[in-house]
């Protein structure tokens, strides 16, 4: 095995500037694609292959340098991300294809609610959805062409309709533990998974309670009209599906591996699926009439996370070369020189360096790879604060900005939904200025800054911490 001593400094031409190349190129790229609205994980391999390649001319040492890029490739806390994304990629497939959608509409329409109360039953639900399958934009793609529509002609107010989609969605890229901002935060800050879920509870249902009490104040006063066929698409079969979302929540809760609850929760999803009639064998795997033809939804839920992991390894070796190369802890000691002298100080600054990362990068979880390693580990740790207390104050961070500009994925993918729906259903879809008032990312943001300033929630490392919160197999 390839022993590395990590005193030794990857030397680059130039300096600091010939070091910063590819950030730079990388930062660049990804800007570019998310302003020019082509963002993604797959056009962002691109970002990443150009600044691994643009870093290897100022490099003194090449055969070192290609070294310093296999170390990040191959880092343990991404092999735990990769792995984790595998399993919970598969498991959302499965909640959706056993029903989850239409369950959440009956439970939603069944109840008699109308106006403001069907607005916060819609939050609920999107919140739910995305706690079940871990992604904000197939949350907004998959249940805005049936709540958004309902809500219209049961009387709520479209703009706050539409938000109440996109705010449960940021809950549960939140909250989620098969989400993959939360897989990233807490595996690149060595936290568990238990720790994380327990200690951010009480911040994301803060936030949940006061966007809850917009919805329901500011939710309504639309006219109610008859329903269309929307009521066809009920079947509280599907509601059965929260059972595999509360296998993993308790098995992680448990102190269980992440890749085990998952593994778990992937089982009960199937089994669940099956036994509801919304799902067959042959659905989950099967031999396919003809080569190039998806074996099932094994395949589906692997194919569709295949671009965030790729992207993820090229970030990490980006990262590496950044780390050896002695740039990352310039910049630490020019902010713990000038900037950070106290615990407020330093998680200000872990939330301000998270949000401004997420701000032109149009993926949160990248935003969360690109500075968890490198800068908010050690300055969380140089003030010893909590492995989960680190990943809790980034997750929440990029769950904040991120939901409200309208160059991001989920924000553009929510919005086209809605404005699909609208003209299906012949309603006035709400301007695309409605996600800047997203209730729950705005309560979050002051949620973790009171949480900041008056350490509510802060929790310190306990001795060994490093080695009773790391994040192997």
């Amino acid at each position: 095995m390839e022993q590395h001593n990590m005193d030794t400094r990857l030397e680059l031409y130039g300096g600091i500037w010939g070091g910063l190349v590819p950030l730079i190129v990388l930062v660049g790229g990804l800007v570019w694609l998310s302003v020019e609205e082509m963002g993604g994980t797959k056009p962002f391999w691109a970002c990443g292959w150009l600044a691994i390649v643009a870093g290897l001319f100022f490099a003194k040492n090449k055969h070192e340098y290609c070294r310093a890029a296999m170390r990040g490739i191959g880092d343990k806390t991404g092999i735990v991300i990769v792995t984790a994304w595998l399993f919970a990629g598969v498991f959302g497939k499965l909640m959706v294809g056993g029903g989850l959608v239409n369950g959440l509409l009956w439970l939603g329409m069944t109840t008699g609610a109308q106006g403001a109360v069907f607005t916060l039953m819609v939050f609920v639900a999107a919140a739910l959805f995305a706690l079940g399958t871990g992604t904000s934009t197939g949350t907004c793609i998959a249940l805005t062409p049936v709540l958004f529509p309902a809500g219209c002609f049961l009387g709520a107010d479209p703009a706050l309709l539409a938000t109440a989609i996109l705010s449960g969605a940021a809950f549960g890229d939140n909250l989620a533990p098969i989400s993959d901002t939360t897989i990233v935060s807490a595996y690149t800050q060595g936290a568990t998974m238990r720790d994380v879920v327990r200690s951010r509870f009480p911040l994301a249902m803060a936030a949940a309670t006061i966007a809850s009490a917009i919805f329901l104040l500011f939710g309504g006063g639309g006219t109610v009209k008859p329903l269309p066929e929307l009521q066809a698409q009920m079947d509280p079969s599907g509601a059965l599906m929260l059972l595999a979302l509360a296998t993993v929540v308790i098995s992680a809760l448990m102190g269980r591996h992440i890749i085990e609850s998952l593994i778990y929760g992937n089982i009960a999803a199937a089994v669940v699926g099956v036994f509801n009639g919304n799902l067959l064998i042959g659905d989950i795997f099967s031999i396919p009439a003809k080569r190039g033809i998806s074996t099932g939804l094994i395949q589906d839920g692997i194919s569709g996370v295949v671009g965030a992991i790729i992207f993820a390894l090229l970030i990490l070796a980006v990262t590496q070369i950044l780390v050896e190369s002695g740039i990352m802890k310039r910049i630490l000691s020019f902010a713990e020189k000038f900037i950070i002298n106290t615990v407020r100080q330093a998680e200000l600054s872990i939330i301000g360096v998270t949000v401004l990362a997420s701000i032109p990068i149009s993926a949160n979880a990248p935003a969360e790879l690109l500075v968890g390693p490198s800068l908010v580990r050690p300055i969380g740790e140089k003030f010893n604060l909590a492995p989960a207390r680190r990943a809790n104050l980034m997750d929440c961070a990029v769950c904040t900005i991120f939901f409200i500009l309208p160059w991001h994925i989920v924000v553009a993918a929510w919005y086209a939904a809605v404005v699909s729906a609208a003209e299906s259903f012949g309603l006035a879809a709400p301007s695309i200025s409605a996600a800047l008032y997203n209730p729950y990312s705005w309560a979050l943001f002051g949620v973790l800054l009171f949480s900041a300033i008056t350490g509510w929630n802060r929790r310190y490392a306990e001795p060994d911490s490093a080695q009773t919160e790391t994040a192997t197999a």
